[in-house]
């Protein structure tokens, strides 16, 4: 079949990259980005939370317009939009803007908005290996997402944190050009894969409304408590890591350099959790003791970094920022199985999607709630609040009660990292 050619597994690769690799370098750089313009937490989670925001409402939309109108005029669109909302915040940035100027906030929140909205790539590339890959070679293929996300995760902080030492405004640049080289790869060369007797209608509109999909998940009594425990451990960890930056910029005395790489440690070790260990370590231990153990390391790594003084900063926090990422690389698919295992198969499409739909909303809620608690209540308070969440995340997991019988006897293996 000319579809399964290297050449569009390339296509597929780079846009997934890409869809990873613009985010990793950004979100390190925040708040040295922002400092000519804000430097209040508020705004700061606000615009972390808009990117959520925006993939939160649109992906059910851009998975349903690819099932009806084919995935590459959906990708393209999607690459499209990335080109144009990164290039809107790097232009945004570099404009010389008149001191006081209401202008640059309000465009720099419209570029997030609409770099998330295109983020959306990621279900439809994995819906191109569908198309390209037969079924029992499909886990193989979609093992190609993993690997772009992670080496996504690693080179968007190590090159953003290169960059940044000569201009902080430079790796924005850079995430443009791979996003630019993306959208020519996928226009001249990737084919369309979804062939129109194939295609589907659109939806109605109540169901592709996400919180329609997010309440079904909570009517079932069997995986409720655990869907409670996803979002709220997304609601803490998307809020305290929103403000991390921040907190090591005004605290610590801590350049782009630095906090670039921070998040290089904490993508190395979830790549290696994630797409090596958690395997084996299911298979010996379980979803529900791993999951409490990744909550206390969790918790000892958010513990760690309000303690740490600037003196020490280097030694506590680089290893704290190792336990949380190892924490939540072990947290993260083991909830999604424990959901997986307590549904028949004709629920697990819906389950699973609406997992997604609950960490986009956490991520989207809990970065401007830290924001605010940032700025009126201290600094060390995001992190306080997320291992409050944490521990009643760990409560959740505790009672939500042994598994059924139907769930026991499927197979433990964690399902893949979106």
């Amino acid at each position: 079949m000319g579809w399964s050619r290297p050449s569009t597994r390339f296509c597929i690769f780079l846009t997934l990259l890409n869809d990873r690799l613009g985010e990793s370098i950004v979100f390190p750089l925040l708040p040295f980005l922002l400092a000519s313009f804000t430097s209040d937490g508020r705004t700061l989670g606000l615009l972390a939370g808009s990117y959520a925001l925006a993939q939160f409402l649109f992906t059910p939309l851009i998975g349903a317009l690819s099932d009806r109108f084919g995935r590459k005029p959906v990708i393209a669109g999607c690459v499209a939009g990335s080109v144009l909302g990164l290039g809107g915040f790097a232009l945004t940035l570099a404009l010389p803007w008149p001191a006081g100027s209401a202008w640059p906030l309000p465009l720099l929140f419209a570029a997030r908005l609409i770099d998330g909205v295109s983020g959306g790539t990621a279900a439809t590339a994995g819906a191109v290996l569908a198309d390209i890959s037969p079924p029992e070679k499909r886990a193989k293929a979609f093992g190609l997402i993993g690997v772009a996300f992670g080496l996504g995760f690693i080179l968007g902080p190590a090159l953003g944190g290169l960059l940044a030492g000569v201009n902080v405004t430079l790796p924005l640049l850079l995430a443009v050009a791979v996003a630019a080289v993306n959208l020519v790869l996928v226009i001249t060369v990737l084919p369309e894969t979804h062939p129109p007797a194939a295609r589907l209608a659109l939806p109605r509109k109540r169901e592709l409304n996400p919180l329609t999909q997010l309440m079904r998940v909570f009517r079932n009594p069997r995986v409720r408590r655990l869907s409670l425990a996803f979002f709220l451990f997304f609601l803490g960890f998307g809020g305290f890591t929103a403000v991390l930056v921040l907190y090591f910029k005004q605290v610590f005395g801590w350049g782009p350099e630095l906090a670039a790489m921070a998040f290089l440690v904490v993508g190395v070790v979830a790549t290696v959790v994630q797409g090596g260990l958690i395997g084996p370590l299911v298979q010996r231990f379980g979803e529900v003791r791993l999951s409490q153990v990744g909550l206390g390391l969790v918790v000892v790594g958010c513990l760690l970094i309000p303690l740490a003084t600037k003196a020490n900063a280097l030694q506590v926090v680089f290893p704290a920022l190792a336990l949380l990422a190892f924490g939540t690389g072990l947290v993260t698919p083991c909830l999604r199985s424990q959901v997986s295992r307590r549904l028949d198969d004709s629920g697990q499409g819906a389950a699973l999607g609406s997992l997604q739909g609950l960490q986009s909303l956490g991520s989207f809620i809990g970065p401007p709630l830290a924001g605010l608690a940032y700025d009126l209540v201290g600094k060390t308070s995001p992190f306080w609040a997320g291992i409050a969440l944490f521990l009643v995340v760990g409560l959740l997991v505790a009672g939500a009660g042994p598994l059924s019988s139907l769930s026991a006897s499927k197979s433990t293996t964690v399902p893949p990292r979106p």
